[in-house]
């Protein structure tokens, strides 16, 4: 990069090494305001992604930060649904408002777009990546301090666009404990370095429940590989949860806005840490 670089690569004839990446942002709307942007991503569907991405919405709108979420699983939307969410957005002049819930977090989901929630999305690929950056580009995001983006499971076109598309300061991989997910865990490290995003860590969910009756930990899907993983990769270890019940009626229910029992606090605060330690480029 030249020491006189404006970071507008669309006037710049510079061919320096961030120009590619940095010319394939899509521009934040005019009206919009977001600080730091946190993808959570996982290798397949099935780990509780969308409630872990919930459940850290939850936890930095009880930090006192303004919160969003964009939810780009498009094809298979379920933050508006965890919420109680059943209103439409709205917008004007080109502009799209969030929905935002009791708790005050602003939501986007195309779950908010569609005449009846259960109609599907039936869309090609190209399609879909151009609706993500519609979220992006198009919502009136209002003085967002965290933004977290729902992912779809896998490596294909909305997770490329996602980290292309979007300023992402890190991500967050959701694994459950089986080994088939070591191989799984692999694919998403290895897309996040492709793309130079760094990995705030990983989380381990639904890896034990609780004995009612003792209280002992009893891991229903054998041995954690956990720490292992985190090892192997050199990730940091977030948190391994374990299954609750509570949580799964909750999301059900649509009442996560009335929901908070610390789940992510442990995760939050790494990720508010390492938001802080982060330079401004």
């Amino acid at each position: 990069m030249s020491e006189n670089c404006t970071h507008d690569c669309s006037t710049c004839k510079s061919n320096c090494k961030d120009r590619d990446k940095k010319s394939l942002l899509a521009s934040l709307n005019p009206m919009a305001k977001v600080d730091h942007v946190i993808a959570v991503v996982s290798g397949k569907g099935g780990v509780g992604k969308s409630s872990v991405t919930s459940l850290l919405a939850r936890e930095s709108a009880e930090h006192g930060y303004n919160t969003a979420i964009l939810d780009a699983d498009i094809t298979g939307p379920s933050i508006p649904g965890i919420f109680g969410l059943t209103e439409n957005a709205e917008g004007c002049e080109g502009n799209i408002f969030p929905v935002v819930t009791e708790a005050g977090i602003q939501v986007m989901s195309t779950n908010l777009l569609l005449r009846d929630r259960t109609d599907p999305v039936v869309w090609r690929g190209p399609v879909i990546a151009g609706t993500v950056k519609q979220f992006w580009s198009d919502v009136v995001w209002k003085d967002v301090n965290y933004m977290f983006v729902d992912m779809p499971p896998g490596t294909g076109d909305v997770p490329l666009t996602v980290f292309q598309s979007l300023p992402v300061d890190g991500i967050i991989i959701v694994s459950t404990p089986q080994e088939l997910v070591s191989m799984i865990v692999t694919k998403a490290v290895k897309m996040a370095s492709m793309m130079n995003i760094p990995i705030i860590g990983i989380i381990e969910n639904m890896a034990w429940l609780e004995c009612p009756d003792c209280g002992k930990k009893i891991y229903p899907f054998g041995e954690s590989h956990f720490e292992r993983i985190a090892e192997k990769f050199s990730l940091t270890a977030l948190d391994s949860l374990k299954i609750n019940p509570k949580i799964a009626e909750v999301c059900d229910e649509g009442l996560m806005d009335n929901y908070y029992d610390g789940t992510m606090k442990k995760t939050f605060d790494i990720i508010e840490k390492k938001m802080a330690e982060k330079k401004p480029e």
